[in-house]
């Protein structure tokens, strides 16, 4: 049984129904409780494991043989996209760790203090991610990047830790979103057939709004009293990071970006500390890979359940169900075609947790709507990239969230609501939709 000869149905999608009952309700039952880490009292991916045997004895009433339902399971593992997160996730662990050990985070924290004022710390670490996500085309490996700043600054100048990671997390959506080598930006446009120069000018007028209402509301929110505990440090140890920055912002690959940062850490580690030897080093890495073992493994085991969903046709009936939306919509031709494109690659985007598979997913049918409700390519390649990156940032067991709660043993409900860039996102892109903007030329 494959996904082409399986009809659209329900059913499927009751697993992971499961698993965001149990994960949110337990977090949220914890969290009245008083408990410390309410979210991380009942393991994820437990309840993921649970959820997925489910879906295969579904599977297995309607006619699949497990075996079969196991190397569907391990086809989603073993997405490529999934397996680079996997690695992402360990190798930002190591270079969080190894600089940690060695005083790096803390001496790029004394920097930055004295560089940028403490009102502007939120706003400046928004702006660092945006630049750093644009060049490197992936919001994985910004936070993985400058997370761990972002937790310093935090600690150093008492400001709120949701609201520093939310700016980080805010900011590598916003530079995902517009940068020209992003798989979701070359996802979106290859499945609408449009340019990618084409889809970045639709998508800055909606996206640039939303940045720089968030960067006003993170000028606010960062008052202007903060008690700054100035330390001395050394330069050198300053010197792991700026080359992670600057490798970033270069345009290299995540994966060399942080090998490299990992062995000029250690280097410099033993280099300014005699103490620190290979010995010390590989304990730091490992101690790195140790922290983000439980969500490397829940991705992995929601990767598997996303494709046992789709397959069974779960996925499916979600993206049929609002295309049928879209002729009910009692709203102008070209508005209702946008609202279902927007809403199509939300709802997949909830299903598989991964919003360039969201997109690869509704591609095709988003084209469909596009062309039936007379809605400009480029309009729909935007909105595609556009309200996946809202539903991204926003889904507590979202990599992106994942990994910035990791860094900093934060519950994911208390980031989300400080992850303002994507709510505006969200807001911008609706406005853009009822009011037409921006308006686009006849293309050539």
């Amino acid at each position: 049984m494959t996904q082409e000869t399986v009809s659209p149905r329900a059913w499927p999608l009751l697993p992971l129904l499961f698993f965001l009952a149990v994960f949110l309700g337990s977090g949220l039952y914890y969290t009245s409780l008083g408990k410390d880490f309410a979210f991380y009292q009942i393991k994820a991916p437990v309840v993921a494991m649970a959820a997925i045997v489910v879906s295969m004895l579904m599977a297995r009433f309607a006619g699949q043989r497990i075996n079969t339902s196991v190397d569907r399971l391990l086809t989603g593992i073993g997405h490529p996209n999934l397996l680079l997160m996997c690695l992402v996730f360990l190798l930002a662990g190591a270079f969080a760790s190894v600089s940690d050990s060695i005083g790096s985070v803390e001496a790029t924290v004394q920097l930055g203090l004295r560089i940028i004022p403490a009102e502007w710390v939120l706003p400046a670490l928004f702006l660092i991610s945006a630049f750093i996500a644009t060049a490197m085309g992936t919001s994985m490996g910004t936070i993985a990047a400058t997370a761990p700043i972002a937790v310093g600054f935090a600690t150093a100048t008492g400001l709120s830790m949701p609201l520093a990671l939310g700016a980080v997390v805010g900011g590598a959506m916003f530079g995902d979103n517009l940068s020209m080598i992003s798989d979701t930006t070359i996802a979106a446009t290859r499945s609408q057939g449009v340019s990618l120069k084409d889809k970045f000018r639709v998508n800055v007028w909606i996206a640039l709004p939303a940045a720089l209402l968030t960067l006003l509301v993170l000028v606010v929110a960062g008052g202007s009293e903060h008690a700054v505990e100035h330390k001395p440090f050394e330069f050198v140890r300053v010197v792991p990071y700026l080359l992670v920055f600057g490798l970033a912002l270069c345009g290299l690959h995540v994966l060399p970006v942080l090998i490299t940062g990992i062995l000029v850490a250690g280097i410099t580690g033993m280099v300014l500390q005699p103490e620190y030897s290979l010995a010390t080093m590989n304990g730091a890495i490992y101690k790195g890979f140790e922290g983000m073992f439980e969500i490397m493994l829940l991705s992995m085991l929601i990767g598997g359940l996303s494709q046992l969903m789709t397959d069974q046709g779960g996925t499916r009936w979600v993206i049929e169900r609002i295309h049928g939306l879209t002729r009910l919509l009692k709203l102008p031709l070209q508005k209702a075609g946008e609202v279902g494109t927007a809403l199509l690659v939300v709802f997949a985007n909830v299903f598989v947790a991964n919003n360039t598979v969201a997109i690869v997913l509704t591609g095709e049918m988003a084209k469909d709507i596009a062309n039936d409700h007379d809605v400009d390519l480029r309009r729909s390649a935007s909105l595609l990239d556009i309200f996946s990156c809202v539903v991204q940032g926003l889904i507590p067991y979202g990599a992106q969230v994942l990994l910035a709660c990791s860094i900093a043993q934060l519950s994911p409900l208390a980031l989300i609501g400080s992850i303002y860039y994507c709510w505006l996102l969200a807001l911008a892109g609706m406005v853009a939709i009822f009011l037409s903007r921006p308006r686009l030329k006849a293309s050539a």
